[in-house]
Parts: structure tokens; sequence; C-alpha cells
């Protein structure tokens, strides 16, 4: 039988820290635009409902849409990351997206929009996974809840600048020349990658964190099935039920809902991505401080990143009980950040127990499992919202109900994360096997 125990590390350089934090902001920004462009349909919400002669439920299947294959684009390629380099993958990527908002320059029809999204959706799957397996390779374990915290802040301050930037372009000119804008961008970003962008040194020291054991090579049945990874894919699942709902739905609920004029709605929409990119950084700051003070990583990770989705869950449910104003928009702005803040402190959780070898792929089930959230989350609010006696109404019973399935959810999964004791296992299993 094959021993798979894991192997001496290299006694190597270690990276170039500078390197390594340029490569980290590239993929910030990278994120950056994963999101503005999943964004700009909600922007755009009600020109596009409008423009296109569709009913709620049809923009929510517009925006389900996009995540119909993105639970395979995540397995898919985030498989191939073990066999392509991410230089070129994350590139490929990027080009990808480009031609999917092609068609979108110009007046299109549902259908072709609708086969747009699900084609985009596919490609953008495991961007988020990607990103956060190529940075945690630049650094070392007890150093990199805050680099993921900088990447995942990408996700909040890309929609945070197209906010009044995409707002504008699409009062002035159209929707449709947002995506414009947006392809450029992508453009500009693929070329820079690919002339400074790097793979990590192959043999990137892969040592643990603080009081560790050292990873082992351990199967994919075994690594998903482990108390850390499961807990993690419940705790994200939450987490982005309420992260596809701020990108789908808040603009279009800010204006069409609780009465903001467009340019309004576009300034106070960037109030929770801010507070997101602030809180993913600071929240990785805090695991990074907690973990080499020797506080135990069930506590730096698990207890961290979900008591951040419960307080989210609970301020969401907040804010339906309240009328519009501002300690609404502090409700608003609260569970729609505290959720992001976390996702960087829990996939720090899982590069505590899966070896890098296994990494890519393991992060690209865990963006399929949750994913799903993603199907769900725009028809069930289209759905209270189409069906209420008033929007508003609707509005409030959707994210109601969200509120609860994060607060009682994220309490429950979070007691499932624990590191250290899953590293144990893996090691003694493992042993069992060899022997």
């Amino acid at each position: 039988m094959t021993d798979t125990r894991a192997q001496p590390k290299a006694v190597v350089a270690p990276p170039s820290l500078k390197r390594a934090w340029l490569i980290a902001m590239l993929l910030f920004t990278f994120l950056l635009l994963n999101f503005a462009d999943k964004a700009v349909l909600g922007f755009a919400g009600v020109h596009i409902q409008h423009d296109l002669g569709i009913t709620p439920q049809q923009f929510g299947l517009l925006q389900s849409a996009f995540f119909w294959l993105f639970a395979a684009g995540a397995i898919v390629l985030g498989a191939l990351s073990s066999r392509i380099g991410l230089r070129w993958l994350l590139a490929v990527l990027m080009l990808v997206w480009i031609v999917t908002m092609v068609p979108l320059l110009g007046p299109v029809s549902f259908g072709v929009m609708l086969a747009c999204r699900i084609v985009l959706g596919f490609a953008e799957g495991p961007a988020y996974a990607l990103a956060t397996h190529s940075v945690h390779s630049w650094f070392p374990p007890e150093k990199r809840a805050l680099p993921g915290g900088v990447v995942t802040a990408g996700a909040s301050v890309g929609p945070l600048l197209a906010a009044p930037v995409l707002t504008w372009v699409i009062v002035t000119w159209s929707w449709h020349a947002a995506f414009g804008v947006l392809i450029v961008l992508g453009g500009l970003w693929a070329v820079v990658w690919l002339v400074f962008g790097k793979d990590a040194p192959a043999h990137t020291p892969v040592g643990t964190a603080p009081g560790a054991a050292e990873l082992v090579d351990a199967p994919y049945r075994t690594l998903l099935t482990t108390g850390t990874v499961v807990g993690i894919a419940l705790l994200t699942f939450f987490s982005y039920w309420s992260t596809t709902l701020k990108v789908a739905w808040l603009p279009v609920y800010l204006s069409d809902g609780l009465g903001y004029d467009t340019v309004t709605a576009g300034r106070l929409i960037m109030l929770p991505y801010a507070f997101a990119a602030v809180g993913a950084i600071g929240a990785g700051w805090l695991s990074n401080w907690l973990t080499a003070r020797g506080v135990s990583r069930r506590v730096s990770r698990g207890y961290l990143a979900g008591g951040l989705i419960v307080a989210a869950g609970l301020s969401m449910f907040a804010f339906t009980l309240l009328s519009a104003g501002l300690p609404q928009m502090v409700f608003i702005t609260l569970a729609f950040s505290l959720n992001t803040a976390a996702y960087a402190v829990a996939f720090t959780a899982i590069a505590d127990v899966v070896h890098p070898r296994k990494r890519g792929p393991v992060l690209g089930f865990l963006v399929a499992f949750y994913s799903m959230a993603g199907v769900l989350a725009p028809l069930v609010l289209g759905h209270f919202v189409g069906t209420a006696a008033d929007k508003i109404t609707g509005y409030g019973h959707g994210f109601a109900l969200t509120g609860v399935l994060m607060a009682i959810g994220g309490a429950a999964a979070t007691f499932l994360v624990h590191p250290e004791r899953d590293e144990a296992k893996l090691n003694t299993h493992l042993q069992e096997n060899v022997q």
C-alpha cells in the first residue's frame, strides 16, 4: 500500500514577500472585477426589467441562471488547478468572462442574456477558490488569513467602486455601456496578469500553524467528510445566500422596495460593500493575531467566522422590522457586510487541514456546494416579491427568512469547525492505513 504520509519539507528559501504581496494585489483586482460584473445586473435591475419587459420572477430567474453551472465550473476548473498553472488558468477565465459580456453591448433578448449568464457562471464558479488557493500558496500558514482577507476584500471593493461609476454610466448612457466598461477593464487585467503574475514556487514551505501537526495528503473522501470541511461548507452556504441577495436584489430593493432613486440607491449600496471590505481585512488580521498568540484555531478560525455569519443573520432579521431610514440602513449594512468578512477566515481553516496538493480541488467542491444557495436565493426572493400583496411585504418576508437561516444554521455549523482535532484524526487515520 502506498505510504501517503507527509514527506519532510524541502529546506528552501521562502518566496519573496514583495512578490507574494504583488500576487495578492493582482488577485484582489481579479475578484474586484469578478464581483463588479456580478453586481452590474443588480444596479441595472429596474432598467433591464423595463427594457426586456420581464417580471420580478423572470428577473429572479435571470439572476439564478448565473449559478446553474456555477457548481460544475467550480468542480471542473478547480480540479484543473492541480494540472494547469494558475497563471494561465486565471487568464483564460478572464478572457471567457469578456466573451460572455460582448453580446450585452447592444439590444439583446431575454434568451440570449440568459445564455450569457449561464456561461459566465460556469467560468466564474472557481474564481474565489482559485484566487484563495493561489494566495495561500505564497504565505506561511500563520500569516495566510490577512492576505486572504485582502483578496476577499476585492469582492466587496468591486461593487463598491462599481456602484457610483457603473450607476453613473447606466444613467448617463445605458446598462449596455456598463458591460463595455467591464470588458475593457477585464482585458487590461488579463494583460497585466500575464506579464506580472506567477505561480507559487513548487517547493514553498507548507508548514502548519503554531501547535499544529504536519499536514498529510489525505484522500478526498476523507477530507470532504472531515468536521472542519463540512462545517465551513455549511457556514459558507448560509453566508452565500446573503451574498447572492446583496448582488442580485439589494440594489433593486433599495430603489423598487424602499423608494430611493437610482443614484441614491447606488450611493447607499456602497455602505455594505465598504464595511465588508474593511471587515474582511480586519477579520483576517484578527485571525492571524489570535493564532500567533496561541489561541486555538477552533476559535481564531471557526468561532470567528461563525460568529460573523450569525451576527449578519440577526442584523438581516432586524432590518425587516424597521421602516426606511438611518437605523434600518445601519442593520442593512451589517447584514450584508459581516458575513462577507467571514469568508477569508473560513477558507483559511480549510488550508489548516488540507494539503496543498488537494487544496484547489477541495476549495472547488466547497464553492460548488455553497453556490447552490446562489441558485435558490434569487428565486425564493423573487417568489416572495412577485406573490405578495405588495412588494415591501414580499421583500420583508424574503429577507427575514434569510436572516433566520443564517443565524440558526450558522450557529449549528460553527461547532463542527475544529482544525486541531481534525488534523489529529487525519494523521491517525492515515497511519492506521499504512500499517
